[in-house]
């Protein structure tokens, strides 16, 4: 379910998603067995222009694409490439479905927005230190947690630093109306779109005060 959730939120739309997976923290006792099948996952996808029903198409625009391949370079420095990590040939700007392994927490890879298919894999020692490295960033839109322990999804839930928080789910496809959207630091006020709160901001707001 983990290596199902990670390949939808990571390689989705191409990465292009503020909710994307671009960090996949995971625990020393799991952690080669699950980026295994993450990244056997990630060969199979196919990156093509949209006539031909890929699994990704390409990022938006030239920008975008000299962004992602600058990421691409730092990643090399900063982690083991596992897959991916090119610009396919000829027109068009289709980037491969990328992870680069033993990213340390402290890296831009990690740290920075990519806004492409490019997937940080950090291992930790256990929960704990996943927890803190966690919030130890200056995000805090979407996470995700999979785990059976009903103990550690309820520090998470009231320890994980996001506004939107999924168990056992990707971290991508919030509901309108049914999980308002919103996020904490630099990635919003935590004004939930999709929720009743929202339509305040559309409102000018006074306060009137008189001495009677």
């Amino acid at each position: 379910t983990a290596v199902e959730g990670v390949a939808a939120s990571a390689f989705g739309y191409q990465g292009q998603k503020c909710s994307a997976c671009s960090r996949l923290i995971v625990v020393d006792s799991v952690y080669d067995s699950l980026i295994e099948r993450v990244v056997e996952g990630a060969k199979k996808l196919t990156v093509a222009a949209a006539e031909q029903n890929p699994n990704l198409g390409p990022v938006c625009n030239a920008a975008q694409d000299a962004k992602v391949r600058e990421y691409l370079e730092i990643g090399r420095s900063e982690g083991k490439l596992l897959v991916g990590g090119k610009r396919l040939d000829g027109e068009g700007f289709f980037i491969q479905p990328t992870v680069f392994g033993d990213v340390a927490p402290g890296a831009r890879l990690a740290q920075e927005e990519v806004f492409g298919p490019v997937v940080a894999a950090i291992r930790v020692k256990n929960f704990t230190e996943g927890m803190a490295v966690v919030n130890n960033i200056v995000y805090g839109l979407t996470g995700a947690l999979y785990s059976r322990d009903r103990g550690r999804i309820e520090i998470a839930r009231r320890d994980f630093h996001v506004g939107n928080l999924y168990f056992n789910r990707k971290c991508t496809g919030a509901l309108a109306g049914v999980q308002p959207f919103g996020g904490f630091n630099l990635t919003g006020t935590d004004t939930k779109t999709g929720g009743p709160d929202y339509l305040l901001q559309f409102l000018q707001m006074k306060s009137v005060a008189e001495r009677l």
